[in-house]
């Protein structure tokens, strides 16, 4: 396969940024995307250029490092991690635009690199757990219903990788901070910080400067790992029922 890629280069976090055009041929359609990029980056530094800066680490899906836009996807056109993404996905011919997250909470810091410290943020607001240090407790010690164990897993899949931000018209950041609030919350070792959990941790998703949730349901739609929508309308209960039990205190 024979490609056009538009990428998006940035010295660093002040300079302005442009697309430039490369050519890449002997691209295999069994390829991953970031082994494309990989490719793309031997023929940039055999010809002594500066190679394309872009995050990764596992490459199996699972740390949510690779983050890009492609063609004004998140992830591109398969809802999977870039890591996982394919090249058979695309034809002999085809030109891509590859982009970084487009989010004011996500500054640039070179190429395709963005800073997404403003997760860790959120989640040092109030994504843990009170639990005493020593020996681990008895497996069976805290029983919980397998709906709320089936609904913790399903919100705990998410992996920080910020698509939901990157395609939402808002720049919200709702999906991940509701992901993160509803997986502690549905159980019952996460009860005693149930409260002031959701109330810190949507006090400080504002504060990181996301947009605000406007339902457009494209967060839900880009996520690789299936967060549902109804994860939000859950969250919102949840901070109107620590809103009103603040106040009446």
């Amino acid at each position: 396969m024979k490609l056009t890629l538009r990428v998006w280069r940035q010295r660093n976090a002040d300079a302005d940024g442009a697309l430039s055009t490369y050519e890449v041929d002997g691209v295999s359609p069994d390829m991953s995307f970031l082994e494309m990029l990989d490719t793309l980056n031997e023929e940039l530094i055999l010809k002594g250029e500066d190679p394309v800066a872009f995050d990764h680490d596992c490459r199996e899906g699972i740390c949510g490092a690779c983050s890009l836009v492609i063609n004004g996807e998140a992830h591109g056109p398969e809802r999977t991690t870039t890591c996982q993404l394919h090249m058979r996905s695309f034809r002999d011919g085809d030109t891509l635009d590859i982009e970084p997250w487009r989010a004011s909470a996500f500054p640039v810091i070179k190429d395709l690199v963005v800073d997404r410290s403003a997760f860790d943020r959120i989640i040092q607001a109030g994504g843990y757990i009170t639990a005493p240090t020593g020996s681990a407790p008895e497996a069976h010690a805290t029983p919980v219903p397998k709906p709320d164990a089936d609904l913790a897993f399903e919100h705990a899949e998410c992996i920080g990788c910020g698509a939901c931000v990157a395609a939402c018209p808002n720049g919200a950041a709702m999906l991940f901070t509701s992901a993160k609030v509803n997986h502690l919350n549905v159980l019952p070792q996460g009860a005693p910080e149930r409260e002031t959990r959701v109330l810190d941790m949507v006090a400080q998703m504002d504060e990181e400067g996301f947009g605000g949730c406007t339902l457009a349901g494209e967060c839900a739609t880009a996520c690789p790992k299936g967060i549902p929508l109804t994860s939000i309308t859950s969250m919102n209960k949840e901070w109107l029922r620590a809103t009103r039990k603040v106040a009446k205190r």
